[in-house]
């Protein structure tokens, strides 16, 4: 499932193409991709101006001229392209919008079905279930509310790590990283975790982050962004989906265990347990 940097990614590419466009129509073609019926979706978009495009932990929120928000969630394989309109729909293309003046329409594209775009009015969007208990922004929190949060807990680290209401956006991928830079094993208790570590794992999760950003994700999977591009960041991956393989740091063999029902990758020398 795309994580921050990937969603990220894609937001970056829907402002560019589609921020002040109106939308002229909207064609359903899977109904189960949409929220509400599919015929009352569809007209709520009519005339409606592309205000802007933000993101919310895993989620990208559309916010139109009308009062109305499009709430998407990508799961495993959504993604968006914007092709010329002579372009034929694939049976993927699950929902096209045509705007004014433009040659191109916006399609999401979805080949296992998963995912999702709900219209909500702009002002209840925030309090719905999926959005409202969201924890904070992993680039926004600061090192000291991380480590208070962090250790107040008792729990395994990567678990909580992935859990959305302690952090927004964080999954697999950047959470292994993060821990493997900070030398401390996903089955640490989050209360053993010193102030000074907390802090450091801060640090790197925003810095792995940041980078991960900038090369517009790690394309791993399923995972492209507007217009099939992918990322850049899978290169620079030291021990997710690396099982096997040398740890960069030591020469260990990479290894990889179930942990809290999610399969987490690391170095058996470098991430001691304590």
């Amino acid at each position: 499932m795309p994580e921050l940097p990937e969603v990220e990614t894609v937001v970056r590419g829907l402002k560019r193409t589609i921020s002040g466009l109106t939308i002229e129509r909207v064609t359903v073609r899977e109904t189960a991709s949409v929220y509400p019926q599919h015929k009352k979706f569809a007209s709520l978009f009519k005339g409606a101006v592309i205000n802007d495009v933000a993101r919310r932990g895993k989620n990208i929120l559309i916010h139109l001229s009308t009062g109305y928000t499009l709430w998407v969630h990508l799961k495993m394989t959504g993604h968006f392209n914007f092709l010329p309109v002579d372009v034929p729909a694939t049976k993927h293309d699950h929902v096209v919008f045509r705007f004014q003046g433009q040659s191109n329409t916006l399609r999401f594209n979805d080949y296992r079905r998963f995912g999702r775009l709900r219209l909500y009015p702009t002002e209840n969007i925030m309090s719905q279930k999926g959005l409202a208990e969201l924890g904070p922004e992993p680039l926004e929190i600061t090192a000291d509310e991380f480590a208070r949060r962090l250790r107040a807990r008792n729990r395994m680290i990567k678990p909580a790590l992935l859990d959305q209401t302690f952090l927004a956006g964080v999954g697999n991928i950047y959470a292994d990283e993060s821990l493997y830079l900070a030398r401390i094993h996903p089955r640490r208790s989050t209360a053993s975790i010193s102030l000074a570590k907390a802090q450091e794992l801060h640090g790197h999760i925003q810095t792995i982050l940041r980078r991960a950003i900038r090369l517009m994700g790690t394309s791993v999977d399923t995972f492209i962004g507007l217009n099939g591009e992918p990322g850049g960041f899978q290169k620079y991956l030291r021990v997710y989906g690396r099982e096997g393989e040398p740890c960069p740091r030591c020469g260990a063999a990479i290894i990889r265990k179930t942990i809290g029902g999610r399969s987490a990758h690391f170095c058996p020398r470098c991430q001691r347990p304590k």
